[in-house]
């Protein structure tokens, strides 16, 4: 199995779902940009609503970081219209919804459970080199958060800045840092 952390974003182009509009989203799309591939297992299922309402309530937060969110599902971007219409909870969503109806986005990101045709609960996070820097893969059953995930991503912007420095543990933004260095070696 070949590492995923540093290398490069698949190439890729799906429809979407997002704003009451369907749209194209591929790879060039997200290039240059931070990014957050966000896959679950189904639309219309139980533990994905409250996943996706969360990511949903902090959206703006990423978008202030210049983050774009893409939620992805093996599910059409007519199902996924579908669910924004039969849900209220669906229906707070901004981001796009990224429909990977053929596996190929899921199975390049290592998280299609192919038998079954869904993906795992996959987190990724793409820098604006288009490499992932953050892959975090949940059974189905346990749900994520995105304040977590945030924190996260203000780690990744941070050392992407700092090169010459690393975020301990809990680390949150405005925290001190570490430089590595011979010095720190047995001290910590």
């Amino acid at each position: 199995m070949q590492p995923i952390i540093n290398s490069q974003m698949p190439e890729f182009k799906v429809q979407a779902y997002q704003n009451g509009s369907f749209k194209t989203v591929s790879s060039d799309d997200v290039k240059g940009k931070w990014a957050i591939f966000f896959f679950y297992p189904a639309d219309f299922t139980f533990v994905c609503p409250t996943e996706l309402e969360d990511m949903a309530e902090k959206y703006a937060r990423f978008q202030e970081m210049g983050v774009e969110v893409y939620s992805v599902s093996t599910d059409t971007h007519f199902v996924h219209k579908a669910w924004h219409d039969a849900s209220e909870t669906i229906r707070k969503i901004k981001y796009p919804m990224l429909a990977d109806h053929t596996g190929a986005l899921s199975r390049a990101f290592g998280i299609l459970i192919e038998e079954d045709g869904l993906a795992y609960r996959g987190t990724f996070l793409v820098n604006p080199e288009g490499q992932i820097k953050i892959a975090e893969i949940h059974d189905n059953g346990i749900g994520r958060n995105a304040d977590e995930l945030l924190r996260k991503v203000e780690a990744a912007q941070f050392v992407a800045a700092h090169p010459d420095q690393v975020c301990p543990a809990k680390w949150k933004k405005g925290d001190a840092t570490l430089k590595p260095s011979i010095d720190l070696v047995g001290k910590i």
